[in-house]
């Protein structure tokens, strides 16, 4: 079984799905990375605020970021390689990165309490939440 792992920016949440607005595209990732978990992929998840040490540990990672800075995130492993930087991999992308079928991405679920809109004040450097 493959292993996916994201990196992503600051985010005042763990899934950057709070504040006023949501950004759809983090909400399709988060839908699928709940759907690779419920298909048994082991699927990781790091934030830069909420888990800076796993920036740190990865010296893939790491040397990413000292060479691009922060635009490159976020960046997607497989099997602890980096497979892409900069943005998100589509639902086709990751069928074909994680040799599965595409309809296991895109399960529909059922609407969850995980999803709904807070407000938080955010961190060092975030005013207002998330956007």
């Amino acid at each position: 079984m493959k292993r996916l792992s994201l990196y992503e920016p600051p985010m005042c949440c763990p899934t950057g799905l709070c504040g006023v607005s949501v950004d759809p595209e983090l909400l399709r990732i988060s839908t699928v990375l709940s759907n690779l978990k419920k298909n048994g992929i082991v699927v990781e998840r790091y934030n830069l605020t909420s888990a800076p040490q796993e920036f740190v540990k990865n010296q893939e990672v790491n040397a990413i970021l000292s060479s691009q800075g922060m635009n490159a995130l976020p960046l997607t492993m497989v099997d602890g390689k980096i497979v892409m930087t900069k943005r998100y991999p589509t639902n086709a992308e990751l069928s074909e990165l994680l040799e599965i079928d595409q309809g296991v991405l895109a399960q529909e679920s059922k609407p969850s309490a995980r999803y709904k809109v807070t407000s938080h004040k955010g961190g060092p450097g975030l005013k207002g939440g998330c956007s």
